[in-house]
């Protein structure tokens, strides 16, 4: 039997007059994830939620999700703001239930984990000794099944100098972490704005584009400007410890979307 995992990022909800082009850009994604047959067990967002922490952006938030009928677990990001995300999610399933941004979350054939690389004031992530403590006797207790470690910044360089000078700052401490647990099959990551992977601590990382503006590919050291390219998300796909990943585009005239 073969499970699934929908992995989309940076939705950067607005409110007040901007709310409307990200917004309809992560209901249409969504929308474009349950025209996949068969659906996926999970879906992911990994972190940027919405633009400026505000409890009114995620009322923007609460407004597209509602009535989305497959589990949908979100990632708190830089421009997220813990606190009120777990005010307006804390105790849902949006959260797994948690009243804490890092939390896990088992399914029938894999077990996600969400970590909260957020760091007050600053751009780059942490995740700090405590989290990487418990995602240590986290993944212990799940070794009878693949596992999906997400989070938002990206533990790795992408080749982007602009953006990898604000990557996770301890990935050193999280690819030790990783490293002694081979169960881990993914490390899901937003932040970027494109749709990149890479080896990480014996797995791989996989880092999901933005369901509503990509960044351009500014190998020069030059600020990548945000750009309105076109849409899509990853869709990781498998079983055991065999998984596959694939780009699923969503801004097209030929994309299927399915309504809820």
């Amino acid at each position: 039997m073969s499970y699934s995992i929908a992995h989309l990022s940076d939705s950067h909800l607005r409110a007040g007059a901007l709310v409307s082009s990200p917004a309809e850009a992560l209901h249409t994604a969504l929308r474009s994830v349950l025209a996949l047959d068969p659906p996926p067990d999970c879906v992911v967002i990994t972190g940027d939620l919405v633009e400026h922490g505000t409890a009114e952006e995620y009322r923007v938030l609460q407004e597209v999700v509602a009535g989305f009928p497959l589990p949908l677990k979100l990632v708190a990001g830089n421009h997220d703001e813990p606190g009120d995300l777990v005010a307006a999610f804390g105790g849902s399933d949006l959260l797994g239930r948690s009243t804490s941004t890092h939390y896990v979350e088992e399914f029938a054939g894999f077990a996600l984990v969400v970590l909260d690389s957020w760091q007050a004031g600053v751009p780059s992530g942490r995740l700090g000794p405590e989290q990487l403590y418990w995602l240590d006797g986290t993944l212990a207790s799940l070794r009878a099944k693949p596992v999906f470690v997400a989070l938002h910044h990206p533990p790795a360089p992408v080749g982007i100098p602009f953006l990898d000078g604000m990557r996770l700052e301890d990935e050193d401490k999280l690819a030790d972490v990783i490293a002694r647990h081979p169960h881990v099959v993914r490390v899901l990551a937003g932040h970027v704005h494109r749709a990149v992977t890479a080896p990480f601590a014996g797995t791989m990382l996989a880092v999901a584009p933005s369901t509503y503006l990509a960044s351009g590919l500014t190998l020069d050291g030059s600020v990548p400007h945000y750009r309105a390219d076109p849409t899509s998300y990853l869709l990781h796909l498998g079983d055991g410890p065999q998984w596959v990943t694939h780009v699923v585009p969503v801004s097209h005239a030929a994309a299927p979307i399915a309504g809820f």
